[in-house]
């Protein structure tokens, strides 16, 4: 048996881009699909292979979607349906500003018959638009509709959303990446109207540009029309002592004097971020933010002409304030038709609108919050670039094929532009900030030196990917012996590690870097004694954007090397406790709730796979998912904080459950709970180091209710239930509400 392995995407990925955009951007998950010839050298039929973590073990495997069973669900015996709920289908099919756009700019540019081809098709949505459009001018042989979506499970979802509204024999579904696409076998003839939209926040990362250079090439008449028709890019400079919190760790530490050095003098930028644009809810930060200069136009795209895949500008920005100039923060306005009467944006709240389209239809508004496109944040290395009120600040942008990139001469950029290597450690922004963050750090030198002061014997397996707590027990034991499994950063941590010693005053020569799974190090005998101290964060390197609760990870390492811990073994986290709080939370609830009518089409069919939160049947629960809750538009706790479920980190895992009576502290409509998890660093609980939305640093889980409650009297309560599973690390839970609520 032969097979051939496609791509990631669904539109055209070269394999030399340095950071190649899965599916469009909007699923998580990898896959790999395999098609596989029968033995009769005559059909064909298509598995894809989809990768997915163990939440318990970081343990990857592919699971297989088949192409068959297109009925309820149709994900196969394993299934793609927990994967596509944590895409943003769900939030872009409900930002209805998005879909007006796309309609008005569509019936705009179809002037009769013709072929259509949507690349990135999705649900089929712009596709159905195209169809609809051309049913005004009656039947033709020459009016076809071309859709392309290679991702498997989304385009067995298409097929379902086409039947459900009677477009299947009026749309032809390639489940194929649009490279893959064959003019005289695949479609008979080029298009003569190109619809797609596989635009991300920074408008090139889902691979816009190389998928636009071979649809011109190969697939699209000369001089087709385009959906949408082209789109710029503005910047604008900014100062704000929160973002280069997320970036620059060696100033944060210099105001602090814990000893504890993750970088130092020389080595300014060995932790550090990657190089690239930064997708961000930026109105969330407005009042951390000073504006440095006006807007300023960076790149035009033109959709419907083959786009270059590098470009340079030199730009000159007149500095409307004095400032310390930290970041540029970016977003894009796309002009869907020809005439420029369509017009969509990102610019963030505070952006008046320019000229040229304020008479345009379809700009979204203040209350037109949405989670799948927001502006993007590049941030300017060190305590930034200073600027003077009315001086020119000049600086060179560029773009390659999915990024566009900045670059502004300043006084430290020197330094941070080393190169380091292996040596270096490139997190998030947020873990960066983390680090710095002295309460937190304080927090655990606190833990820390409680723990060495009770053991006097310290033989320490640091069971996660925290180089701050080896470097940590290394500065406050002198004799500590120290194993870090480092699963995740492996060899690249121990680098990092032997590069930092010296300005922490230690020798490797009492670090041991295995770059291990903890079964592995049992297993093998690696730890040659009885351990005296297991400690975690916990942190994964990798997981920064998953559940909270995926940090229970540590208990299942914990439990892993049991038969290595001594029976006085002093584990770090002590246990876990579970929080939860009530929340109003209108602007996530909308862009998730579920799709009903969608442009005249009906889309409730995607709602259970898509993982709809509201308007739901009560019989069905929505997932959890993670988010930034500060981020996530209007929020109002309508609750205090309660504890749900503890886990005890002394014991082996086992699955707990747990549940609570809220009563609610003020009246207003309640669309779900945020939970998260306060990790108890000591046995006498003395230090507790919270996840929960106080924290900017670290993702909260929500769920969602639904349906909305009118909470109208304190004197109402909800029960709360939760229960973890230590066989899959999932955390479900439930509520009852009270007889006295009442639904909204």
């Amino acid at each position: 048996m032969k097979s051939s392995l496609a791509g990631l995407g669904a539109a055209i990925y070269s394999s030399s881009l340095v950071r190649p955009p899965p599916f469009h951007g909007r699923v998580s998950a990898r896959f790999v699909a395999v098609r596989e010839m029968s033995t009769s050298c005559t059909s064909f039929s298509t598995r894809v292979f989809q990768l997915r973590r163990d939440p318990l073990t970081g343990d990857s495997e592919w699971i297989v979607v088949e192409e068959g069973g297109e009925g309820e669900g149709g994900e196969g015996k394993h299934g793609a349906k927990c994967l596509l709920a944590t895409t943003s289908y769900l939030d872009m099919l409900n930002d209805s500003c998005r879909n007006r756009a796309f309609r008005a700019a569509i019936e705009k540019t179809i002037k009769g018959p013709c072929h259509v081809l949507d690349i990135g098709a999705g649900t089929g949505l712009l596709s159905m638009l195209a169809a609809r459009t051309m049913e005004k001018f009656g039947e033709s042989s020459v009016a076809t509709v071309s859709a392309c979506e290679s991702y498997l499970p989304m385009g067995k979802l298409m097929r379902r959303v086409l039947r459900g509204n009677k477009m299947e024999k009026k749309i032809k579904v390639f489940h194929k990446r649009s490279d893959e696409l064959v003019v005289g076998v695949d479609l008979k003839s080029r298009a003569a109207v190109l619809v797609s939209e596989i635009l991300d926040s920074e408008l090139l990362g889902e691979g816009l540009i190389p998928t636009l250079q071979h649809a011109h090439d190969m697939l699209l008449i000369k001089n087709p029309q385009t959906v949408p028709y082209c789109a710029t890019t503005y910047g604008q400079l900014v100062e704000s002592p929160y973002l280069q919190k997320l970036q620059d760790l060696f100033h944060g530490e210099a105001n602090l004097s814990d000893g504890v050095h993750l970088t130092c003098p020389g080595l300014e930028g060995i932790m550090g971020i990657k190089k690239q644009q930064y997708a961000m809810h930026c109105d969330a930060m407005f009042n951390d933010l000073r504006l440095l200069s006006e807007p300023f136009k960076v790149f035009e795209f033109d959709f419907w002409k083959r786009p270059e895949s590098h470009g340079e500008i030199k730009i000159s920005v007149k500095a409307s304030s004095e400032g310390n100039a930290n970041a540029v923060i970016s977003w894009w306005v796309v002009q869907l038709d020809y005439e420029g009467s369509v017009v969509y944006t990102t610019a963030p709240r505070w952006i008046t609108r320019t000229d040229d389209i304020k008479e345009a239809t379809c700009v979204p508004d203040a209350k037109d919050w949405c989670d799948h496109w927001k502006q993007c944040v590049w941030f300017i290395p060190g305590p930034g670039l200073p600027v003077s009120k009315d001086e020119n600040v000049v600086f060179n942008a560029t773009h390659d094929e999915t990024k566009i990139s900045y670059h502004l001469k300043c006084d430290n950029s020197l330094i941070y532009s080393n190169t380091y290597g292996d040596c270096r450690l490139e997190l998030s922004p947020e873990r960066i900030a983390l680090y710095g963050d002295r309460d937190w750090r304080s927090g655990l030198m606190t833990a820390m030196r409680n723990i060495l002061h009770a053991q006097s014997s310290q033989f320490c397996v640091v069971a996660d990917d925290s180089v701050f707590l080896t470097i940590l027990t290394a500065c406050l034991s002198k004799n500590a012996t120290i194993v870090s499994s480092f699963p995740g950063l492996q060899e690249k941590g121990e680098k990092y590690l032997q590069a930092v010693a010296n300005a922490n005053g230690f020798s490797m020569d009492r670090i041991k870097v295995m770059g291990m799974r903890s079964p592995n190090l049992a297993k093998n005998n690696l730890i040659q004694r009885k351990v005296d101290l297991l400690v975690g964060e916990p942190f994964y390197y990798g997981t920064e954007g998953a559940l909270p609760w995926q940090n229970l990870r540590f208990w299942k390492e914990r439990t892993l090397l049991d038969s290595v811990l001594s029976e006085d073994v002093i584990v770090m986290p002590f246990k876990g406790v579970l929080k939860v709080c009530a929340m109003s939370l209108p602007d996530l609830w909308r862009s998730r709730c579920c799709l009903e009518n969608v442009e005249g089409f009906d889309h409730s069919v995607v709602n259970e796979t898509l993982g709809a939160c509201g308007n739901l049947p009560r019989m069905i629960e929505g997932p959890c998912l993670p988010y930034y809750v500060w981020q996530c538009g209007e929020v109002q706790e309508l609750s205090g904080v309660l504890p749900l479920m503890e886990f005890d980190f002394a014991n082996p895992i086992h699955s707990c459950s747990g549940k609570t009576k809220m009563w609610f502290s003020k009246p207003g409509l309640c669309h779900g709970f945020v939970l998260w998890i306060d990790w108890v660093m000591d046995e006498k609980g003395s230090v507790v180091m919270s996840a929960g939305p106080a924290s900017r640093y670290q993702k909260q889980g929500v769920k969602l209710l639904s349906q909305p409650f009118n909470v109208n009297t304190t004197d109402c309560f909800v029960e709360i239930e939760a229960s973890f599973d230590h066989s899959s690390g999932e955390i479900t839970v439930s509520s009852f509400f009270s007889p006295l609520q009442s639904g909204s």
